[in-house]
């Protein structure tokens, strides 16, 4: 049985990346492939696979862990009856195959012996020694590559994080939790093609024992505005660069093309398969790789895709000689597409319909768009995006609002709430302190909020073809927080920060969602979203400008 969600921590080395239990075990391995899955990963742990762990003999009293300040190397101490032992993992940067190093302090060289198939060993422990472990993982056609010093791997290891460490610009509150934010985000980037993943994992449920189990080892469009905020906010130009680079190969082509979803490489074929032999996480079933949604019509995220490269102008990057071609093609096709339903910004695997939330990112698309021209002096029909600017907002206004409810709602002509709707002061499509936004916040905390977090919205199975259950949507939670801060509310939305922070493990780690009921981190984890939530809140709540008053207002 693996452990909980909550117990793992993070190795990796900007290729690949490993799940480290409290227990010393190595449950995840998650190895870049070019394929329709883009990347392979291994669940261990379980009756069919081995498992990589290295923790005391007998009776553990306790078990405390931390990673070295600034950097992604692991140490877990052991405290038992006869001693405590400390155990560091890690895996060397820039290697060319992933490596793993545990080091232990040991007495003496250890052997080991086969048991079945398993390979096992066991030893006694002095104070002042030391053994390593050392896992390479390499093709099998090929040779195994030669092995590494282990203490120098952790010491360059070590060095090459804090240097990137020391590169952090914020200097506000909360510094602990936003550089170890930043750190994991390196850490879920790929560095050939500067592609960041939403989760280094599969299949880790929204809910326990659930069916909403999703392959999250792939890259959203999605996540790029707010992915570039908390980049160039704090200093990362390099990573910026590669993340934008990633955007525009991946969207190369034509718009109607566009997915919502790559592989780390810009893959398109992301096939979606049910590994029906596999029990699932806790009884968590069906288990996937690949998905589905790569397939689906989202008309945000062409609203986010402009949003990025516009800002990217904004704060900084010098400008690429095809990024506008790419954004006026884009543009166009919002242009003919914006009044089509979509399957929204949740992926519903029911029916198509006009998401309000997609058509506030069809204006965004388009407000950029036109900025982007005044601002910039760039090529375009100027006068006519003006006026579609309008035509949107006003389509929005009306039929994405309930003055019944006194709230914007889900879909055009429903009375369904969605935690997709605190974006519409965070993209500046109204302000904060509206009524309208005022009375879809007051209407969101009533009833979407769940001992102080937000759910996405209310599952129905008529509306996203499942069945109902899932935690509450951290994202979201860190969205109302911002809202709360624009609309003065400052000392609510920095309790509902604190609370957020309080959620992470004990090395700084969050997952997509959180279970109300039982306490537990649900959906996959580590997940680059909800750090990005975290580094764009703390900069937000902190002097000085944050992402929320950088975006332009209507």
């Amino acid at each position: 049985m693996p452990s909980r969600i909550e117990d793992y921590a993070l190795i990796g080395d900007c290729y690949t990346a490993a799940l480290v239990s409290r227990e010393g075990s190595i449950d995840w391995l998650c190895l870049p492939r070019f394929d329709s899955s883009a990347c392979f990963s291994a669940l261990l742990g379980t009756p069919d696979h081995g498992r990589w762990l290295l923790t005391p003999m007998g009776e553990v009293r306790s078990i405390r862990r931390r990673y070295r300040e600034g950097t992604l190397v692991l140490e877990t101490d052991y405290e038992t009856e006869d001693g405590s032992v400390t155990v560091t993992d890690c895996m060397p940067v820039r290697a060319k195959v992933p490596d793993l190093v545990h080091r232990l302090v040991l007495v003496t060289p250890i052997p080991l012996k086969r048991e079945g198939f398993n390979v096992v060993a066991e030893f006694v422990v002095v104070a002042g020694q030391r053994e390593s472990f050392t896992l390479i993982w390499h093709p099998s056609h090929e040779e195994m590559p030669a092995p590494i010093d282990p203490w120098w791997a952790i010491v360059g290891t070590e060095k090459w994080w804090l240097e990137w460490s020391n590169r952090c610009t914020y200097r506000g509150e909360w510094r602990e939790a936003v550089l170890r934010s930043l750190i994991t985000l390196k850490a879920l980037t790929y560095a050939p093609t500067g592609g960041i993943v939403a989760a280094p994992t599969t299949s880790l449920p929204e809910h326990l024992g659930g069916v909403r189990n999703w392959d999250y080892r792939f890259c959203w469009l999605r996540d790029a505005t707010f992915t570039l905020f908390s980049l160039l906010k704090t200093g990362y130009l390099e990573e910026a660069h590669a993340w934008r680079a990633w955007l525009l190969r991946a969207i190369a082509g034509r718009p109607a093309e566009t997915q919502i979803l790559y592989g780390i490489g810009g893959e398109r074929r992301l096939t979606e398969l049910e590994l029906t032999w596999l029990p699932g996480y806790e009884g968590s079933q069906p288990v996937r790789i690949g998905n589905a949604a790569a397939q689906q019509f989202q008309l945000d995220v062409y609203g986010e895709v402009i949003d990025a490269l516009y800002h990217a102008r904004v704060l900084g990057l010098e400008p690429l000689a095809d990024a506008w071609a790419s954004c006026r093609t884009l543009l166009e096709f919002v242009e003919s597409a914006w009044t089509r339903p979509d399957e929204g910004i949740w992926e519903v695997r029911g029916p198509r319909r006009h998401f309000t939330h997609s058509k506030v990112m069809a204006w965004v698309a388009i407000d950029r768009g036109v900025k982007a021209m005044e601002r910039f002096k760039l090529e375009g029909p100027l006068e006519r995006w003006k006026e579609l600017r309008e035509t949107i907002h006003a389509q929005v206004c009306s039929e994405g609002f309930n003055a019944h409810m006194s709230s914007f709602v889900q879909s055009y002509g429903s009375t369904d709430l969605d935690a997709s709707l605190l974006m519409i002061p965070l993209v500046g499509f109204l302000p904060a302190k509206d009524p309208r936004v005022l009375g879809t916040v007051a209407a969101i905390e009533k009833g979407l909020m769940s001992d102080g977090f937000v759910a996405r919205y209310i599952p129905k199975e008529s509306v996203d073809g499942l069945p109902v259950g899932e935690g509450a949507f951290l994202p979201c939670t860190f969205w109302l927080a911002d809202n709360l801060h624009l609309m003065g509310r400052e000392a609510e939305a920095r309790a509902l920060f604190e609370k957020l922070l309080g959620l992470c493990n004990d090395v700084g780690l969050i997952s997509e969602e959180y279970d109300v009921r039982t306490g537990r981190l649900v959906g996959n984890f580590p997940q680059a979203f909800t750090h990005v939530g975290l580094v764009n809140t703390a900069m937000n709540l902190s002097p000085g400008p944050g992402p929320a008053d950088t975006r332009p207002k209507s």
